[in-house]
């Protein structure tokens, strides 16, 4: 789980640094030297329609981040039952439905090559990150993916919305990478305040997920207790 914090905690500056160059560009505190042939220089202020285009920019750097945060925590969840050795029959039912589901798609042919101890292997044999998500994660996907492994979607209301602007990323996201939209169309709608606001409440909700995801795995919330505890 650090490694997934930490990949995390880079991609978000870079995003950051990426409003941070913007909004200066947008009030002109920074400003573009555009040389000439003469070895000369000009300043020139950001164009518009460029604006429109950068601001739009932000949606696609905003859905990356949500997308492979999301990807990397379900799979260091995996990789903790790998590294503990936690057998399928000591799994929690809704985790064991999981793994079934995992099962259910994989090629025996593929598969058998890579157990040697059923009751371990299963369930990492199973475990394909590439099909997790395709554009389609938002803060519903996440409460459900929640449920279904049992760590809490639950979120500070005031500094996430929880998590309420994730659709608008997606759904920007997915309009510019069908080409439903321009750039130009999709930046014209979000001034840069409200692109910032957004961002930080993306990422705030993101590091509270992760902190309960984390929480999860330190406490094996994913194990079923034996019979008879509370």
């Amino acid at each position: 789980m650090e490694t997934v914090l930490f990949d995390f905690n880079t991609r978000a500056k870079d995003v950051d640094d990426y409003f941070i160059f913007l909004e200066r560009l947008e009030k002109q505190t920074t400003k573009l030297a555009v040389f000439e042939p003469a070895g000369t220089y000009k300043i020139q202020s950001l164009d518009p329609e460029l604006a429109k285009t950068l601001r739009a920019n932000g949606f696609l750097l905003l859905y990356n981040l949500v997308e492979s945060t999301m990807r990397n925590a379900i799979e260091a969840i995996f990789q903790e039952f790998k590294n503990k050795g936690i057998s399928f029959d000591r799994l929690k039912p809704k985790i064991k439905v999981i793994v079934l589901q995992n099962l259910k798609n994989r090629s025996p042919q593929k598969i058998h090559l890579t157990i040697n101890q059923i009751s371990t292997d299963i369930i990492t044999a199973t475990f394909e990150r590439e099909e997790l998500f395709s554009g389609n994660v938002d803060a519903r996907l996440i409460k459900e993916i929640a449920e279904k492994y049992g760590f809490s979607y639950q979120t500070d209301f005031t500094k996430t919305k929880n998590g309420q602007n994730l659709v608008v990323v997606k759904s920007n996201r997915n309009d510019l990478a069908h080409g439903i939209k321009s750039f130009e169309e999709v930046g014209q709608d979000q001034a840069i305040e409200e692109l910032l606001e957004m961002k930080e409440e993306v990422v705030e909700y993101l590091t509270q997920i992760l902190e309960n995801i984390r929480d999860y795995l330190d406490n094996e919330e994913y194990l079923e207790l034996p019979t008879g505890n509370p």
